[in-house]
């Protein structure tokens, strides 16, 4: 058995998405038919928990046409001068690492080239992303990648056309526990978007989407600065107290 997230597209999430973890039975192998199967096992099991939902795996072993497409792998981007590259090549040659980056030449490379490149793995700790002049920082987490797919995701006027019909989304691949990025959860926040009628002013300016897309987590990060600066005078008037009785 194992157990993987369902990301739900909610318009009353606080984040825009609910995270449903499943359990289902794996089967172990690496052929896309094994994949699938477990694919399989784990819509079911999410499906005996939210029997109306739509669900749709997005990764290259989705076994729907629009899943494949929607995987980072295959979504492209396709900039001002007409040079066009996938998501995740776009994500992978924007790191910045201690000893090097940002990988620019990645960008001429494929998605899974890129990905495996030896640079990404043994350049020291990742600090930013530099995503042409850009900078972005790593808090909040999935801001940029987020930001990177749901961008490219409504320049394909077919394919967003037909992920809103769907309101469920899994990525087989990902693991949580070793992962932060994931594809099924940026597909779950732009159906969220669009049905709220915040995608537009979302990809107005990175400022918007961060505001509306991350906004409890800066209230979430306020209201501890708050309790930390509580706890500090209440520990302060303590030792004061501590004083005045000597």
């Amino acid at each position: 058995m194992a157990q993987r997230p369902v990301f739900i597209s909610s318009i009353k999430e606080r984040d825009y998405v609910k995270i449903q973890d499943v359990e289902f039975e794996w089967f172990p192998g690496f052929s896309v038919k094994q994949k699938q199967r477990s694919i399989d096992s784990f819509h079911k099991s999410f499906e005996n928990l939210y029997p109306s939902a739509n669900i749709l795996e997005i990764s290259s072993k989705s076994d729907k046409k629009l899943g494949v497409a929607l995987s980072a792998f295959n979504l492209m981007i396709k900039t001002k001068n007409n040079k066009e590259f996938s998501v995740e090549t776009a994500f992978q040659a924007s790191k910045v690492f201690e000893q090097g980056g940002p990988f620019i030449d990645l960008y001429e490379k494929t998605s899974k080239e890129a990905k495996k490149d030896e640079r990404i793995k043994s350049s020291g700790k990742l600090l930013y992303f530099k995503f042409f002049s850009r900078r972005w920082e790593l808090e909040p987490k999935t801001l940029f990648y987020d930001w990177l797919y749901v961008n490219a995701l409504s320049t394909n006027n077919e394919l967003s056309k037909q992920v809103i019909e769907y309101d469920a989304f899994t990525d087989i691949e990902f693991n949580p526990q070793k992962s932060i990025n994931c594809q099924a959860k940026s597909v779950a926040l732009y159906v969220s978007l669009y049905k709220l009628n915040l995608l537009n002013k979302a990809l107005n300016s990175v400022e918007d989407f961060k505001e509306i897309v991350f906004q409890n987590e800066k209230i979430d990060e306020e209201k501890r600065e708050v309790e930390e600066k509580e706890l500090k005078t209440d520990q302060l008037s303590l030792f004061d107290e501590i004083i005045n009785e000597k």
